[in-house]
């Protein structure tokens, strides 16, 4: 079957559109430290705005120091100076709990609301996708992650704890609210972007109670958006059907569990983890971009991680700022890269971190100057 013509690429909601930004940047652990450096790099090469970046060193080497994960009033702090946070990565084995990386991260997602987890996937080069006979224009669509309910809340707990009669319960907690708002992001989301075709995804077939307010919830929203074609797709179905023909999408939505799942499915049917941008966005209020590798301690400090999702990430935040224009720069400077085989080891070239991050850099600034 044929796929139908895409839109352009697709434009977060705007934060503040003013001319300036203050940008918290938190490059954690691991290979965190590595790239982040170099996506500011490339942002100073690309804008001519004025912008403030603010580093802060939280993370392992933090905690392990000084015992603390994320600082008093960190919170407050970032809500009230910052139009947004440029994250890295957290996860040491030197922490092996990873508490700091909880009290971080979770705290940050959990504490801002920053209820829209959006992960693009997008083909930036045929040669990257392992599926046969597919290519850029097959592979676009958005993974919308409901990122602050669901089983991720922490609620739960062990009785009996490391004895042969131990029971562990962890549970899933939904909200009308929390449902609603993300369900109708995704509807708005498409509107936004000219595109058509919205699905929900979840397991309402065997979670009998937490997703029948995600079905009930859906078939309400929908009502309220008569131009767009939308569906539902049990979790299972939805992993068989993107794999089996990703075009068929633009918009998935779907709860915390089952969107961290979806989500990187998508991105290795892009090229892997090291392309993979995300936002963890409260439309209108300070929101937090991360590409999603993770620390990678097995390659750290080595200088071959992929910046290249570090960019991407950034180039979310800038459409996030409201400055399209440059995050259409960062966009084409990656895509560049991969057409002239400028790229790390992870996807078969020879250059290293920063040699990447510096032509990146000269590429963005050589198209400001044209």
């Amino acid at each position: 079957m044929k796929p139908e013509k895409r839109s352009g690429t697709a434009k977060l909601p705007l934060r503040r559109g003013g001319p300036a930004a203050r940008i918290a940047v938190i490059p954690g652990d691991g290979i965190g430290k590595e790239v982040v450096p170099e996506a500011v790099k490339v942002l100073r090469a690309a804008l001519k705005r004025p912008i403030e970046f603010v580093e802060f060193d939280w993370g392992a080497d933090k905690y392990l120091r000084d015992g603390v994960s994320l600082p008093p009033g960190a919170v407050q702090m970032l809500r009230e100076e910052f139009d947004a946070i440029l994250f890295g990565a957290l996860g040491d084995p030197r922490v092996p709990s990873n508490q700091h990386a909880a009290d971080i991260l979770f705290g940050l997602r959990f504490k801002l609301d920053l209820y829209v987890n959006a992960r693009p996937v997008e083909l930036l080069h045929d040669r990257l996708t392992p599926l046969r006979d597919r290519t850029e224009k097959h592979i676009r669509l958005m993974v919308i992650r409901e990122n602050t309910e669901g089983l991720y809340v922490g609620v739960g707990g062990f009785f009996k704890k490391g004895t042969p009669d131990e029971v562990a319960v962890q549970e899933d907690v939904n909200t009308r609210k929390g449902v609603e708002r993300i369900i109708r992001y995704a509807f708005d989301y498409a509107r936004q972007n000219g595109l058509k075709r919205v699905c929900m995804s979840d397991k309402s077939n065997a979670m009998t109670f937490a997703h029948d307010l995600w079905q009930r919830v859906f078939k309400e929203v929908r009502q309220e958006y008569p131009g767009i074609d939308s569906r539902h797709l049990y979790i299972d179905t939805l992993a068989m059907e993107l794999v089996r023909d990703p075009s068929q999408f633009d918009v998935i939505v779907t709860c915390n569990l089952f969107g961290d799942i979806i989500s990187d499915l998508g991105a290795q049917l892009a090229g892997g983890l090291g392309l993979a941008p995300s936002g963890n966005i409260h439309p209108g209020s300070t929101s937090l971009f991360e590409p999603v590798h993770g620390s990678a301690p097995n390659i750290a400090g080595k200088g071959i991680a992929n910046p290249l999702g570090a960019v991407l990430t950034s180039a979310m935040m800038l459409e996030f700022l409201g400055w399209n224009h440059e995050a259409a720069a960062l966009r084409e400077a990656v895509r560049a890269s991969l057409r002239q085989n400028k790229f790390t080891t992870d996807l078969g070239g020879e250059m290293k971190t920063a040699e990447l991050g510096d032509w990146l850099a000269r590429f963005v600034k050589q198209r400001a100057q044209n």
